[in-house]
């Protein structure tokens, strides 16, 4: 008698005869883990703090208004309105007039604009000059590291403040004055940062990747360049969103005390020395500016915190990215 040995099995897939599961056959799709780059990760985290996005958005707002202020104004800055002195908020002048009869919108709007072009050139440009060199001490090394380093401890002690409003008065009312004043303010804010660049640069140079370009005879230049400077990016970025804060208080500062930006010129330092004697009697002539003024540098503080929360992946602010 011939024994079948079909396999029986039950509805739920259990073999009747050995007690065994039949495994069913499931088409699993592969999963695909896309992997973020580092920049993508950054935005992520920097887009989930709500105090960078609203930074960001007033501080573009800011740059919008300084650049099409001046259109929707019915005056210009230079404009005087020979029958309008210390006015108040009006139809005619939207946030009165200065002692001059020049309409206080329009001077803070230019202000404005001329205050944001100094502290981002600024900024940029000794950010730039901290990368270079704070990299470029660290790399060579030796004679040329401590020339450097004793460079930027002799800058350090130079009594800036003091030098910048002796050379600033001697271009005062040149076309170039704006330039200089520009330059005297970057040349005296890159030595800190470039300390921090010199000593994160020792960590970098030890890398697989620094030393085969040195060993493929790449130059030195552009191992700098292409390979050290990338790697300090995060630092630079923070510190280059400060700088602009930085910038902005210094030459609010020097314009405040007669030091930076004349006349005809106007920034939110001058218009804030114009104001304050008139504060009291007279507030829109300094409400105006230093509203704007405070607004900028909470905007930017909060782009800079938030960059800082990005970048650092130590921080919980931003959340996980």
């Amino acid at each position: 008698m011939a024994f079948n040995n079909t396999d029986q099995t039950d509805d739920d897939g259990v073999d009747l005869l050995t007690g065994g599961v039949i495994a069913e056959e499931v088409d699993l799709a592969p999963v695909q883990n896309k992997r973020l780059s580092r920049r993508q990760l950054i935005l992520r985290r920097f887009l989930r703090n709500k105090t960078a996005v609203i930074g960001m958005i007033g501080f573009v707002l800011m740059v919008l208004f300084s650049i099409f202020g001046k259109y929707i104004s019915p005056w210009g800055y230079t404009e005087v309105d020979g029958t309008s002195f210390l006015q108040g908020p009006s139809t005619d002048h939207w946030w009165g007039t200065s002692q001059n009869g020049r309409d206080i919108f329009a001077m803070t709007v230019e202000g404005l604009r001329k205050s944001l072009i100094i502290g981002l050139t600024v900024a940029a440009i000794q950010t730039a000059a901290a990368a270079l060199i704070g990299s470029a001490a660290a790399y060579f090394g030796k004679a040329i590291d401590k020339t450097l380093l004793w460079v930027i401890d002799l800058m350090l002690v130079i009594p800036s403040f003091l030098l910048i409003a002796i050379i600033s008065q001697k271009f005062s009312g040149a076309k170039s004055s704006t330039l200089v004043f520009v330059l005297l303010l970057a040349a005296f804010g890159w030595m800190l940062t470039a300390r921090v660049v010199r000593s994160m640069t020792l960590s970098v140079i030890s890398l697989d990747y620094v030393r085969a370009a040195k060993y493929m005879s790449v130059p030195a230049w552009s191992i700098i360049v292409r390979h050290i400077i990338p790697n300090v990016s995060s630092y630079l970025i923070i510190d280059a969103t400060l700088g602009v804060v930085s910038a902005v208080m210094s030459e609010t500062t020097l314009s405040y005390f007669g030091f930076g930006i004349k006349s005809p010129q106007t920034s939110l330092g001058t218009l804030l020395a114009e104001g304050q004697k008139m504060a009291t009697s007279f507030p829109w002539a300094f409400l105006a500016p230093a509203a704007v003024l405070t607004l900028m540098l909470i905007f930017v503080n909060f782009m800079g915190d938030g960059l800082r929360d990005a970048i650092d992946p130590s921080s919980k602010s931003g959340g996980q990215a």
